[in-house]
């Protein structure tokens, strides 16, 4: 775990945010994400898998991050650059880690100080709601505020090392997506193909496979989240492979179609239609433009080229989570700064229950925006 980033890149982060929670008024954060403990830690484990046991991370606004875990996690945290660590037997229910907290918080937040917890959109609480409630109970008159944008904003722009981590991320993936061919025919079951693709993702190099998703159908498929079924591909299919895997704990997440034999008109030509679209967005993607303009430009670029664009978000940030802040809707005004690494992910409708998706990750650059995935080629890949 130690050697995923240098000391200094952690201690830039916890200044960052600690000059967030200054500017907001509040006298510290409290994380209780698996995201955001492994962003200001890097404490990097799958044990998150365990509903058992909570696991907090306090950052004051000044003075160093505490981190209160349960004993089980004090070796592998003490390899991180947290030198604060305080420790419960959990799980313990009568008093799981609240009483060790509340005076970790009343140490470092004053009588009628501010306490920052993440309340909004695509956030959780991840402790029980009646332990958080005695929290409160035990530091009033202290007050927990909402503090979604301290980490929205600081984990949103990705420093150069973080860069690296997810091109090499990206890099496993589409290594994997170009040996499809060997893990998927005419007559495979796309439940077969489906569990040989993740294997595909583990020889190449990523951790795990945290997602993978996708569809097939003759001509198309009709949604992108269904598990797949033992279902032979035949020739007119199109078959999508949608993964989200993990690399030193940042994840890709992009797809590829590909067609089982010689591809209908409507399904060649609406997969040349969404790479256009992409490489049209990339040309006026510019920092500080905001995510609703983005989702306005790839409706745009697909309805000229005479496809009908599909309904929901087409893209989201991305990072330690599979899918970040924010969202391409037409409703999200969420400002895209430079460092910000996104997916474009256009999709048109080919009718009859039948769509097309198309997904790159992507960065914003200073002078515009770069791939991060090597992108997919115009003419729809046959297998």
């Amino acid at each position: 775990m130690s050697d995923l980033f240098p000391p200094s890149e952690y201690h830039r982060r916890h200044s960052a945010i600690q000059a967030r929670l200054q500017a907001a008024g509040l006298d510290a954060i409290l994380l209780t994400q698996a995201a955001d403990i492994f962003y200001v830690t890097g404490f990097l484990t799958r044990f998150w898998e365990s509903p058992a046991r909570p696991w907090f991370l306090v950052i004051p606004a000044t003075g160093a991050p505490i981190a209160v875990i349960p004993e089980i996690g004090a070796h592998l945290m003490g390899k991180s650059v947290i030198t604060d660590i305080r420790t419960w037997s959990a799980p313990r229910p009568e008093d799981d880690g609240i009483s060790l907290l509340a005076e970790t918080l009343s140490e470092v937040v004053p009588q009628g100080g501010k306490i920052g917890v993440a309340m909004g959109h695509e956030t959780h609480l991840r402790m029980p709601l009646g332990d958080y409630s005695r929290l409160e109970g035990r530091l009033a008159p202290r007050a927990f505020v909402d503090a979604t944008d301290v980490m929205h904003r600081t984990r949103e722009v990705k420093s150069p090392l973080e860069l690296e981590k997810l091109r090499q991320i990206c890099a496993i993936a589409d290594r994997a997506f170009a040996r499809v061919g060997e893990i998927a025919r005419a007559g495979t079951n796309l439940d077969v193909a489906f569990r040989a693709f993740q294997i595909l993702l583990l020889e190449e190099g990523a951790d795990w496979v945290s997602y993978v998703a996708g569809g097939a159908g003759q001509g198309g498929y009709g949604d992108v989240i269904s598990p797949a079924a033992p279902k032979q591909l035949c020739n007119g299919d199109i078959l999508m492979l949608d993964t989200g895997a993990v690399k030193d704990g940042y994840f890709c997440d992009f797809d590829r179609n590909f067609a089982i034999g010689t591809p209908s008109p409507e399904a060649a030509r609406g997969h040349q239609i969404l790479h256009d679209t992409i490489y049209a967005a990339m040309e006026v993607i510019a920092p500080n433009m905001r995510a609703c303009d983005l989702h306005s430009v790839l409706c745009r670029e697909i309805t000229a080229r005479g496809g009908a664009p599909c309904a929901g978000r087409l893209g989201h940030g991305l990072g330690v989570t599979l899918t970040e802040w924010p969202s391409l809707t037409p409703q999200d005004q969420t400002v895209l700064p430079a460092g910000m690494v996104l997916t474009l992910e256009p999709s048109v409708d080919l009718g009859q229950g039948r769509i097309l998706v198309a997904e790159e990750n992507i960065v914003i650059t200073e002078n515009g925006a770069g791939f991060l995935t090597n992108p997919a080629p115009r003419d729809i890949p046959i297998l």
